[in-house]
């Protein structure tokens, strides 16, 4: 059996990101191993299509909103040590350069199940990550009720 020390869950806050964290807190607690909560925020450049330079360091404001936002997510139960990274950059290269350097032998990431022209067109940070990540890859795909009731949600404020 795969002895599992370390897992790496990174987020982007999204409702498909989080489904993953459950999964990876009940590995955590049954095998004792830690879980490593990461965000990787894409530098403005990036974003903006730009190439030349270094791109410009997020304002303290911002790096505290992040990082307040990321320690927010808490185990579902005491007993699992979670740990917190922030990052900045490409998020499947971070992802992967921090997966290597915290030797995580797992990843659990959450996924939102696109296919077709839609997967084309955006592309997938999960697909990327298991196609080159050098431990397995675990993911989890956000079950429909959660979908259908954040859709709902979004609706009902709309009209409201």
């Amino acid at each position: 059996m795969l002895a599992i020390q370390t897992i790496l869950y990174p987020t982007n806050f999204s409702r498909e990101a989080a489904a993953g964290f459950d999964v990876a807190c009940a590995l955590a607690r049954e095998g004792r191993a830690r879980v490593v909560v990461l965000h990787v925020e894409r530098s403005p450049l990036a974003t903006l299509g730009g190439t030349a330079g270094v791109p410009p360091l997020p304002s303290e404001f911002e790096r505290e909103r992040l990082q307040e936002q990321l320690n927010s997510i808490k185990a579902p139960e005491a007993g699992i040590l979670i740990e917190y990274r922030l990052e900045y950059g490409e998020p499947e290269a971070v992802l992967l350069a921090v997966a290597k350097e915290i030797g995580a032998d797992l990843i659990v990431m959450g996924t939102h199940g696109r296919t077709g022209l839609r997967r084309w067109l955006m592309g997938s940070v999960a697909e990327h990550i298991v196609r080159r990540a050098s431990c397995p890859v675990l993911t989890v795909r956000t079950p429909v009720e959660m979908l259908a009731s954040s859709n709902a949600v979004g609706q009902e404020k709309v009209s409201t």
